[in-house]
């Protein structure tokens, strides 16, 4: 299992590798500037790591963005797809619910009065 986790880091870290690649010549191209090979001796060119970098960093900034915006898109979407109730419906609604309230703590304060009461008979105590 270890392996196999080992294998998908190596490749996702040699995706990453070729994407940064990518994106530096792209940025080289996009400055008229021929892309730099990279030596078969030493390896990657370190010239072109660091704009690779500000280039993917200004990428994720743009991500999230787009990320906070499409959230903020689809919240606007959802909420005209809601139904609004009207004056009248909404006093009902409102009126419903205060009733309810006003039912459920009088029944809430008579079963908590028996407790206390209950528990008085039995120990004794008065408070």
């Amino acid at each position: 299992m270890a392996k196999r986790e080992r294998n998908k880091r190596a490749a996702r870290k040699a995706r990453q590798q070729e994407r940064a690649r990518v994106e530096a010549a792209q940025a080289a191209a996009a400055a008229g500037q021929p892309e730099k090979s990279r030596s078969i001796f030493k390896g990657k060119d370190k010239s072109s790591k660091p704009a690779a970098k500000t280039k993917a960093v200004a990428k994720a900034d743009r991500k999230g963005i787009a990320r906070v915006t499409g959230y903020f898109a689809d919240v606007r979407s959802e909420m005209r797809q809601v139904t609004w109730p009207s004056g009248p419906e909404l006093r009902n609604y409102s009126v419903a619910v205060i009733a309810m309230l006003i039912v459920f703590g009088v029944l809430i304060w008579a079963v908590d009065t028996g407790f206390v009461a209950a528990l008085v008979q039995y120990t004794g105590l008065r408070g």
